[in-house]
């Protein structure tokens, strides 16, 4: 699997201590849409790519006493689709714990993809573009402040 980190505490982006996983790719949609340099995550485009086992990655959740949910985010989760899968299916052989999302599709650009993932358990997806210069909004399913009020989150 290819990822550009991995956290083994993080508590910003979720309501629960959680893992959280740093996929490679994005085509910078938020970007596009709104005409300017925007991105948060756009200093991680440059950082290598790091290839790393499904398994080993879940033999570090399971060692840490703290993380209750393993979260993904920047660059663009969801364009890391096979890899995505790949740990989502690993990971549900052993936990049933929450694995959210972190996506800037809009629900109807990816609703084959969560089609695909509603048939998990316990998984989050936050939708939405990230759009400057707006106001954020705390979000009742993740638990965390949004940083745009266009972004949300569906447990599917």
């Amino acid at each position: 699997m290819q990822i550009k980190f991995v956290q083994d505490e993080d508590f910003t982006n979720y309501k629960k201590c959680a893992m959280f996983i740093g996929l490679p790719y994005c085509t910078f949609k938020c970007e596009k849409d709104c005409g300017i340099k925007c991105c948060q995550n756009s200093p991680l485009a440059l950082a290598p790519t790091v290839e790393i086992s499904i398994d080993s990655l879940i033999q570090q959740y399971e060692k840490n006493p703290f993380s209750s949910a393993v979260v993904f985010g920047g660059l663009e989760p969801l364009d890391s689709w096979e890899d995505l899968l790949d740990f989502i299916t690993k990971f549900r052989a052993k936990f049933d714990d929450d694995i959210v999302i972190y996506t800037g599709y809009k629900e109807e650009e990816v609703i084959d993809k969560t089609n695909t993932l509603s048939s998990f358990k316990n998984i989050i997806v936050k939708y939405g573009r990230f759009i400057p210069n707006q106001p954020s909004r705390f979000d009742e399913v993740l638990g965390v402040v949004l940083a745009s009020p266009n972004q949300y989150a569906v447990k599917l």
